[in-house]
Formats: structure tokens, C-alpha cells, sequence
């Protein structure tokens, strides 16, 4: 009981501006950002839920967040208004904004459903 092993916690991935564009180009999953800050309430709420999706879904989506105040750039970039935001990717593309408190099951299935229509690359022999 006292000494179980602590299993490797993923979490979402840290984006800035300066990150960004190489992270975000070079991954080929569809992802989930999560545009937060530290003094929101109701991201502090999905914060942890955001972070279970990265265990959860871990093989299949790419699972990221953005720090609003740290991140001018990305916040105007992407016309974040409301905290928390956050946008479904794919091919580079956001092909659906949410704002506000999700339900985590809503956010898992959205993301499963990406996944799901995302072409499978060949590997090369």
C-alpha cells in the first residue's frame, strides 16, 4: 500500500510562441488545445481533466496547452476571448472551438471521433 510505484504521469503539452509552430507542425495526430490561465477558476477545474485525456488518449491525439497570459501571440492568433478555450485540430486545421467547461467524456469522444478519420501514414520498409 505504502509502496506502490508511481506510474509516469503524461500530461498535456506546454505550447508557448515560441514552441508552437514546431510542435504543432511536426505532429500528425489530432490534438486538443486548451487555452488556460492560472488565476481562471473554472481552468483550474479543467486542468487535471485535460490532463487525463493526454494519459487517456495518449496513442491517438496530441493533447496541449496554452498559457493565455504568457502567450500574447497565440491568444490574439487564434482570437481567444473566453478562458478557458479550447480547439480541436486537424491537419492543421481547428475544425471545432469550444468555450467554457466541457465535460470530459464530451472531449474524449471528439477526440476519438478525429482520430478515427485520421489517415493512417505508411511505414516505410
Amino acid at each position: 500500500m505504502f509502496f506502490k510505484k508511481k506510474k509516469a504521469k503524461v500530461k498535456a503539452v506546454e505550447l508557448t510562441d515560441a514552441n508552437f509552430d514546431d510542435i504543432v507542425m511536426a505532429e500528425n495526430r489530432p490534438m486538443l488545445i486548451d487555452f488556460w490561465a492560472p488565476w481562471c477558476g473554472p481552468c483550474k477545474v479543467m486542468g487535471p481533466i485535460v490532463d487525463e485525456l493526454a494519459r487517456e488518449l495518449e496513442a491517438t491525439a496530441f493533447v496541449a496547452k496554452i498559457n493565455v497570459d504568457q502567450n500574447p501571440k497565440l491568444s490574439q492568433h487564434f482570437q481567444i476571448r473566453s478562458i478557458p478555450t479550447f480547439l480541436l485540430v486537424h491537419n492543421q486545421q481547428v475544425v471545432q472551438r469550444f468555450q467554457g467547461m466541457v465535460p470530459k467524456p464530451q472531449l474524449k469522444q471528439l477526440l476519438e471521433e478525429l482520430a478515427a478519420h485520421a489517415p493512417v501514414e505508411d511505414e516505410e520498409e
